[in-house]
């Protein structure tokens, strides 16, 4: 293998875990959270790390210096938004009221560039085929559309009808890819004898049968089980 071509392989190793380092530090935003500057921050940081890789007329420590500042000013920024409203506002605008009361604010639309086919796009996404559905409908900075419909086009609830309704939280997994998640177990103050009893009631020996296991908040363990068969093309849905 010619030298450059191992130290580019290094120097890319090492960039991406530099980059991963960063990344975990700044936060956990998807790319659906993220705000134009996050957005900014996040392009950079690619294109820095890229040229990390392959820039070998760059010196290395310069480019990770280069990455270690661009995520201190992100934090240091993430910080500022915290505290201080306006500048929060400098950095990421702030909401925009497309709809009010049922009716389109239309300069509200052109200051943020945003068509009426493009409105009615993001509200059918919500499920909304119809704008007179809407009482209020918000612009976020990270581009999603917050829709509220009128209160006569709202779902009914059990509290509407005033029905008693039971607890419901998160399943805890039990079993995921064969292996027993015990801290899951012991939190759900349950054991190992009991989830293997359970398992056996459901005609399976053993936990590396399981591919996922979960456990409901009312005691109901949902299993489902490895296959190990050979799949025919589109046997499990269209390809």
């Amino acid at each position: 293998m010619p030298l450059s071509i191992l130290i580019t392989v290094l120097r890319t190793f090492a960039a991406f875990f530099v980059a991963l380092t960063i990344a975990r530090f700044i936060g956990r935003k998807t790319i659906g959270q993220m705000t134009f500057f996050d957005f900014v921050v996040a392009v950079t940081l690619g294109s820095v790390t890229a040229n990390a890789a392959i820039g070998l007329n760059h010196q290395f420590y310069s480019v990770v210096t280069v990455l270690i500042s661009l995520g201190i000013a992100e934090i240091i920024t993430a910080f500022l938004r915290l505290k201080n409203l306006r500048f929060s506002k400098l950095v990421n605008s702030e909401p925009v009221t497309a709809i009010e009361n049922g009716q389109i604010i239309d300069k509200n639309l052109k200051k943020t560039r945003l068509t009426l086919t493009d409105l009615n796009m993001m509200l059918r996404s919500k499920n909304i085929f119809n704008i007179a559905d809407v009482e209020f409908a918000i612009l976020e900075t990270n581009g999603e559309l917050s829709v509220l419909p009128k209160s006569q086009k709202q779902p009914l609830t059990p509290s509407d009808l005033h029905m008693p309704t039971e607890y419901k939280g998160l399943d805890r997994d039990m079993i995921v890819d064969g292996k027993i998640m015990y801290e899951n177990l012991k939190a759900a103050k349950l054991d190992e004898k009991w989830l293997l009893n359970e398992l056996q009631a459901n005609g399976i020996n053993s936990s590396g049968e399981v591919f996922f296991a979960a456990l409901d908040t009312s005691g109901y363990l949902y299993v489902s089980k490895r296959r190990n068969t050979h799949e025919d093309e589109g046997h499990y849905g269209i390809e």
